[in-house]
């Protein structure tokens, strides 16, 4: 990374400075990717573009590692060597089965409905923490099932147990008389395979995000996002994030935590090969392990057959190579450009956005780092609508769970870029952590802690500001 010098610090904050005019858009808010951004297209592989400034060698690697990401792998032993390893348990078979056209997952229709796209974290108090991570809450695995529910199993194989849900009505009435009913999840774990889990068990419901625009994200200087952080709330304005620190298996060393819902991955990589090994039980140089989630408590799983064999490059079954190819794509996969940014309603809506403090959290704007090695994402001017911290979003959206720094009740801001495709790329709209909020109104409404004063004032609009509002994220 190339330091910025002072005179570019300076311009650098000039652009991000928060707009005086909303009679207009800004200068280069079209393209919230910067030189990245591709065309909207109105299909559903909105998000499945390479960046538009990728060259012809990137595009080839991005094609190679989309080929990887859509991989169906299977069980060992088969003849099929190259793509053998599942498992033993898992929750999908190709990491495209949960983020399907690289959009974001939701959770079963009904009972029938499969679990592909959602899963529960588990975990129980106690255990180590990193040294040198403060305030490091600290939890592990349950003895019995690990740090990961898994509803599928190779043949020959019980699955660990199943995800049940059940939801309640909440009607909440805004004060023009207008009432909204909000759906409350109860999460369960049900049938379990071997025996039941640890009576201190937390659940922690997770859908799979959409994809795009990772690298840029993985590209602003740490330095900018720390510099957001207030955990005492300094500036009075009730809105304290926090940054997430983790331990880098990558490096070797603490990092920001930027990806996952609670920031709990410092690296595009790790969080691919967390994946990779969570989620479908294959092995990588970070998660050598063949085995994936298996616990010592499990060894019927433990004595089944891997596909990490001496004649496969590096031994494993997801290889050195595979794996930068799988990040190269997640990296690059571009956000689309911005539509109706001088519509009324949408102009009208983003000012109300700022006069709510909605950025106080969903920070509009930053500049990526200069990087020699990957020029697609340097020194971009980008649009996420997030500061990738950790926020209190009050009772209603706890999971009681904690992850590393982050309480139960705290979650990384969202990025907003491409939201309003959701529907196009997913045919659903279905959002927060756990997709209970079934359009952008809920999920404002299910806003508590720091958030509360703007979900109040949110509610408190005319209905025709409200709408307005909804047609300014819709732009996104």
């Amino acid at each position: 990374m190339i330091p910025r010098t002072k005179a570019e610090t300076a311009r650098i904050a000039g652009v991000l400075a928060a707009p005086a005019d909303f009679s207009k858009p800004e200068p280069f808010e079209a393209k919230p990717g910067g030189a990245a951004t591709v065309r909207r297209i109105a299909t559903a592989d909105a998000f499945s573009q390479f960046s538009a400034n990728t060259s012809p060698e990137g595009e080839m690697m991005f094609k190679l590692g989309n080929a990887l990401f859509r991989k169906t792998w299977v069980a060992a032993p088969s003849s099929t060597k190259a793509s053998d390893g599942l498992g033993p348990y898992y929750n999908a078979r190709a990491c495209q089965d949960c983020h399907v056209k690289d959009g974001r997952g939701h959770p079963p229709e009904g009972p029938e409905d499969g679990r592909v796209s959602m899963f529960l974290r588990l975990s129980v108090p106690g255990g180590p923490s990193p040294e040198g991570i403060a305030e490091w809450l600290a939890t592990q695995p349950d003895p019995t099932y690990g740090g990961q529910l898994q509803d599928l199993a190779v043949p020959g194989q019980p699955a660990e147990g199943r995800m049940d849900i059940a939801y309640q009505d909440l009607p909440v009435t805004f004060p023009d008389g207008t009432v909204v009913t909000l759906r409350k999840p109860t999460y369960a774990f049900t049938d379990p395979a071997h025996g039941a889990p640890a009576p201190d068990l937390m659940l922690s419901p997770r859908v799979a995000p959409q994809m795009i625009g990772l690298g840029l994200l993985e590209a602003i200087p740490a330095a900018d996002i720390l510099a957001l952080a207030d955990p005492d709330d300094a500036d009075g304005d009730g809105i304290s994030g926090r940054a997430q620190i983790v331990p880098s298996v990558e490096f070797g060393v603490p990092m920001l935590g930027r990806f996952g819902l609670k920031a709990g991955a410092p690296t595009i990589k790790e969080q691919s090969a967390g994946a990779f090994s969570g989620d479908m039980g294959l092995s990588t140089w970070l998660h050598p392990d063949p085995y994936g989630d298996c616990t010592a408590a499990q060894t019927a799983c433990r004595a089944a057959a891997v596909g990490q064999e001496p004649d496969k490059r590096d031994g494993l079954e997801v290889d050195g190579e595979s794996l930068d190819l799988v990040t190269f794509y997640s990296r690059n996969l571009a956000v689309p450009e911005r539509v109706a940014l001088d519509d009324p309603a949408v102009l009208r809506g983003k000012e109300l956005f700022y006069g709510l403090n909605c950025q106080g959290c969903h920070q509009p704007k930053f500049v990526t780092a200069r990087l020699q090695d990957r020029p697609e994402q340097s020194f971009q001017l980008i649009w996420p609508y997030s500061d990738l911290l950790l926020h209190d979003m009050g009772p209603g959206l706890a999971d009681d769970r904690p992850e590393g720094r982050a309480s139960g009740s705290e979650w990384r801001t969202a990025p907003l870029w491409g939201i309003g495709l959701t529907r196009q790329v997913s045919n659903h709209s279905q959002f927060l952590h756990d997709g209970r909020a079934r359009d952008l109104t809920e999920a404002i409404l299910w806003h508590g802690g720091e958030a509360q004063t703007q979900r109040d004032a949110f509610m408190a609009l005319p209905a025709g500001d409200r709408a307005d509002l909804i047609a300014f994220l819709e732009s996104l």
